[in-house]
């Protein structure tokens, strides 16, 4: 869908691409998951709470990834403006300001340790 226009746009190859419905199943075997600006397509209570407001919505399991990074500007609630229970998961690290400068510090550091 939307998803898809932009990361054609920013050129990203269409197979590097998965479908939520391929890469749930891999979640729990994944050892770090990276997550820029998103907040309801990635939140459990839709999943874990009946009675949320977004109960039965698909969404991306990123709770089941050993470790979860999130890069949002704050703590602030998504579209559905409800709070996301994953930003407080023991598995969970929030990484707040500009995603653009903490994805490029990120990557300067990722560079730096791989070079030891």
């Amino acid at each position: 869908g939307q998803m898809n226009v932009l990361l054609a746009e920013a050129g990203v190859p269409y197979d590097w691409v998965l479908e939520m419905e391929e890469i749930n199943p891999e979640m729990e075997d994944t050892d770090v998951c990276i997550v820029i600006g998103a907040n309801d397509i990635t939140n459990s209570s839709a999943e874990e709470d009946p009675d949320s407001p977004i109960a039965g919505m698909p969404v991306m399991q990123v709770w089941k990834a050993k470790k979860t990074f999130f890069m949002k500007r704050s703590m602030a609630g998504g579209y559905a403006d409800i709070e996301n229970p994953v930003f407080f998961k023991e598995t969970t690290e929030m990484l707040l300001g500009d995603a653009k400068q903490k994805t490029d510090e990120l990557a300067r550091k990722v560079k730096e340790l791989l070079a030891e």
